[in-house]
């Protein structure tokens, strides 16, 4: 039995002892272990692209999750997108009376990237990811694996070392859809090293090691066919600064599907000008394939008001520059209310 065996089966046992070993205090009200959350952003989006201008309102996402604690270790979350799936579902334990060691099974945003472990409510554009982090974590434009939103049905084991300033993440995932049954018989590893040498830098570093199952076929990778099991395997590494001056959020990804090779990398800046008021740029470049001429290049700039705890206005315009195509503009805004 190899070890990916060892660790899924260890992971059904799991739940009966954890249960034995939890008591709480079932004389609480029940609303008092659960609590609500949710956000809407919808706009309007304005392209030239070379198919035809694009000119329309969109609604992004709606949703709306409960969190919930069953012990002061045991805790559960379910997520519901309404503008499209069910997108997490998962329980966490504490193992440790610390941080040091937790353990989640269930569907929810995987460890691969910094970015991808961001909320869209915090996040600067409005199109929310950066190329590559949309690529490579199949949150859209790879035929090959679908739209995943960053998400994986799996199990995983992260904690907090050292006062906060070392957090990891280990992961095995089934590297599917969501919502999914797996379409292979592999599982997909998952890393992250979160370090955290001083107050509002984080230096982070990660990689994916997969078998990856062809849904589509895809232009951009043509030797992989539609059915067809293929080497998927990512790596990351970037870092966030936040200070009151500025924030600033930089990262470098790659990845390999099958035999091509695809890398980018992207730096968004945050600086605040008056109360409530923040100036946002941003370069995004990632290539597809490094050997057939399909790179692009973003680059954003905007504003964005906060006239609410978590609820803003936002106004950008982006240049794209692509190899493959016209290069094209687009201008969006969005407002935002969150809960």
């Amino acid at each position: 039995m190899n070890i990916k065996n060892i660790f899924l089966a260890a992971s059904m046992l799991m739940p009966g002892a954890l249960m034995a070993q939890n008591q709480t205090d079932w004389s609480k009200p029940m609303t008092d272990r659960f609590d609500m959350h949710g956000y809407a952003q919808a706009g309007y989006n304005y392209q030239d692209q070379q198919s035809g201008d694009v000119s329309t309102y969109k609604l992004y996402r709606v949703l709306f999750w409960v969190n919930g604690n069953i012990t002061d270790k045991w805790s559960f979350r379910f997520m519901h997108d309404f503008s499209s799936v069910p997108q997490e579902f998962f329980t966490s334990y504490r193992i440790t009376d610390g941080k040091q060691l937790n353990v989640r099974f269930g569907q929810f945003k995987h460890g691969f990237s910094l970015e991808n472990q961001l909320s869209p409510t915090k996040q600067e554009l409005i199109s929310v990811c950066s190329q590559s982090i949309a690529y490579l974590t199949a949150c859209g434009g790879d035929p090959l694996t679908g739209v995943q939103y960053g998400r994986d049905l799996g199990l995983e084991v992260f904690g907090e070392l050292f006062d906060s300033k070392l957090v990891y993440t280990l992961g095995l995932m089934q590297g599917a859809p969501i919502n999914k049954v797996d379409n292979n018989t592999e599982k997909d590893f998952i890393a992250k090293l979160d370090i955290r040498p001083m107050d509002g830098l984080r230096l982070v570093t990660s990689c994916y090691l997969g078998t990856g199952h062809a849904l589509d076929a895809s232009a951009f990778n043509p030797g992989i066919a539609v059915g067809q099991d293929y080497t998927r395997n990512r790596y990351s590494a970037g870092f966030e600064y936040k200070s009151s001056p500025f924030n600033l959020r930089a990262e470098y990804l790659a990845g390999k599907d099958g035999s091509v090779n695809s890398q980018g990398w992207y730096a968004t800046a945050l600086v605040p000008v008056i109360q409530d008021l923040d100036v946002i740029a941003s370069y995004d470049f990632f290539d597809k394939n490094v050997d057939m001429n399909v790179d692009q290049t973003n680059y954003t700039f905007g504003i964005q008001y906060w006239y609410y705890k978590n609820c803003r206005l936002q106004l950008q315009y982006t240049n794209s520059s692509c190899q493959a195509e016209r290069n094209y503009n687009s201008i969006q805004a969005q407002v935002q209310v969150a809960f």
